[in-house]
């Protein structure tokens, strides 16, 4: 009797364990896992990646080149956004301000869900420049990412895979997006109205999305310039579980397609976890 109440009390400790996320630990096995899926993965790739993938459940985060700076392209125009919104949330501005006769809320749509790069100059005008995004950061303790130049300063200049300039590293990508999710630099409000505009991405079509089973929802922003091709945002799993991914590609070939590669190989990665937890669970009942 007595070994029977210490068997079951072993096994709802192991389900305890199982079914409730543990502590942020890179040294887990399902991260350790994934590290190497995604080192293999894109070493047999021409070209440098980066990546970061965090786990907004537990804070878990896995990366590969993580602290390596890489041109941010047009993913900076989150933080443009998120700088715009959090003036909205402090009463300053609001979505019906006018911008050369456009409201804000349809200026910052076209910059997000169309990439456009005139409306973004114009946002960016509107709060002063690449330094009020700068000085947004930093106020939000988020280093490892830095604007520098308008989107037409940025296109006229060259030699953008040697850029020191309007970069940023993977895991301050993240950091940024588990931020703009967690509450902790925008309201309510805010964060689903940008990430209903990022879940309408047109411009990523190929990249993080493209491998994923139907009906996965993504939010995200791409980036491209010459030799340059991102994307940043957030994969929702089957159990809800929501990861925020970053991935940039610099040089080589077929980076769309290497992208779309790394989103499937996090996914499954999550997803069958989940998977396997939950059968393990149904073996001990």
């Amino acid at each position: 009797m007595r070994a029977s109440l210490l068997s079951r009390l072993l096994l709802s400790s192991i389900a305890a364990s199982i079914l409730v996320p543990a502590p942020a630990a890179a040294s887990s096995p399902e991260l350790i896992g994934l590290e190497r899926a995604l080192s293999k993965l894109v070493a047999e790739r021409s070209g440098d990646y980066g990546i970061a993938a965090i786990d907004l459940r537990d804070g878990s985060m896995v990366s590969i080149n993580g602290d390596t700076q890489f041109p941010m392209a047009s993913t900076v125009k989150i933080a443009v956004a998120a700088t715009y919104l959090a003036e909205v949330d402090q009463g300053r501005r609001s979505l019906g301000d006018m911008i050369v006769g456009r409201p804000a809320a349809k200026v910052m749509e076209l910059m997000i869900i169309r990439s456009d790069n005139r409306a973004t100059d114009q946002l960016l005008a509107a709060l002063g420049g690449p330094v009020a995004i700068q000085q947004w950061l930093s106020s939000q303790k988020i280093p490892g990412i830095r604007m520098d130049r308008t989107i037409a300063q940025l296109l006229r200049e060259r030699g953008h895979l040697a850029d020191s300039k309007d970069v940023a590293t993977p895991v301050a990508m993240v950091t940024l997006l588990n931020k703009l999710d967690n509450g902790a630099v925008l309201t309510a409000q805010s964060r689903a109205f940008l990430l209903e505009l990022m879940s309408r991405c047109a411009t990523g079509t190929r990249r993080i999305r493209a491998l994923l089973p139907v009906g996965t929802r993504v939010e995200d922003k791409t980036g491209t310039l010459d030799g340059i091709t991102n994307d940043v945002g957030f994969i929702t799993m089957p159990d809800g579980r929501r990861v925020a991914v970053a991935i940039f590609a610099r040089g080589g070939r077929d980076r769309q397609p290497v992208i779309a590669e790394v989103a499937r190989v996090i996914y499954d990665r999550f997803a069958d976890s989940v998977r396997n937890a939950l059968a393990l669970f149904m073996q001990m009942r």
